[in-house]
């Protein structure tokens, strides 16, 4: 079995109570932001073993292909992803990872929904967003992220910066920032207010043949705390709030038009979708044995009322 320090760089074990520290002590919820996570040579191998971008999957929930792919059959992906999953899984590393965010007896997700490899390109964007809350499929909370990025050109102007947010129904800007640079972890709670996110990716012509790289991990536990738990839930995503520098007796400008037009565009695709899933599970409700039950009881109901 492949240990702990094959995968981890040493210096970031020997940091382990400053670490603990530091994600303890976070803002706007707990967090830790470590960079050269793993060994040098690991990390290198994990990127060139990065599967293609069409050997994901790029298909959104349209139907038509999108600007992100995702993997989370990493076992296929060669050697160094093997490795990786044969480490994550080791009660060696759950421990490690459970001191430093002081969450006891977590679970590896041997089915990464959600997780594996993540590759976004020019143009995409994540919304500021809380993740589901138990696992589609286990009785288990999710707990913490863990993403690693995979990326050695950044700056910060292209956006993809990975945002953290205090309350993003009321805040213009997120509190924290994150570039997502080589060999970078960030590590974070996922409760009912860990708002996150990344702004849009805005490449330079000259430079979108690169694109933005990480492996996601999602761990889970078999219970938490009562002040924690809420009633099952997808994921909770917010639009953008208008910039601040919109503001009564401004001039627009064209950029300012066309950023407009852009959150209007994403608040109406957000009605379609909540449209589009309540129709289909008030057509699911009308079928088969159980929907015609449904359908005399709601019969009997508005009768009884009249």
């Amino acid at each position: 079995m492949e240990s702990l320090r094959s995968v981890v760089d040493t210096k970031v074990l020997e940091r382990e109570n400053a670490l603990k520290v530091q994600f303890a002590s976070a803002e706007p919820f707990r967090h830790v932001i470590i960079d050269d996570f793993l060994a040098p040579r690991f990390a290198d191998a994990l990127l060139a073993s990065f599967p293609t971008f069409e050997k994901g999957n790029y298909i959104g929930d349209d139907g038509r292909p999108g600007g992100k792919s995702t993997v989370d059959r990493v076992r296929g992906l060669g050697e160094a992803y093997q490795k990786l999953d044969d480490v994550i899984q080791t009660r060696e590393f759950l421990d490690f990872v459970g001191r430093i965010t002081g969450i006891d007896d977590l679970i590896y997700d041997p089915f990464y929904l959600g997780g594996g490899t993540h590759e976004n390109r020019h143009g995409q964007a994540l919304r500021a967003h809380i993740d589901f809350n138990y696992h589609p499929s286990e009785r288990w909370h999710r707990r913490l992220n863990l993403i690693v990025y995979l990326n050695h050109e950044w700056d910060e102007s292209w956006g993809g910066m990975f945002d953290l947010y205090r309350d993003p129904y009321a805040a213009t800007k997120p509190q924290v920032r994150v570039a997502p640079l080589f060999n970078r972890c960030v590590i974070f709670e996922t409760n009912e207010k860990s708002w996150h996110g990344f702004d849009m990716i805005n490449m330079p012509e000259e430079q979108r043949h690169l694109s933005r790289r990480s492996v996601a991990l999602y761990f889970y536990s078999a219970a938490r705390p009562s002040e924690e738990t809420a009633g099952r839930h997808t994921t909770h995503y917010v639009n953008a709030q208008l910039p601040e520098h919109m503001a009564p007796g401004r001039m627009l400008t064209d950029a300012d038009v066309a950023h407009i037009r852009q959150l209007i565009a994403q608040r109406d695709e957000q009605l379609r979708n909540l449209y589009d899933e309540n129709s289909r599970l008030l057509q699911a409700q009308d079928k088969g044995f159980g929907g015609h039950l449904l359908y005399l009881f709601k019969r009997l109901y508005v009768r009884y009322r009249r």
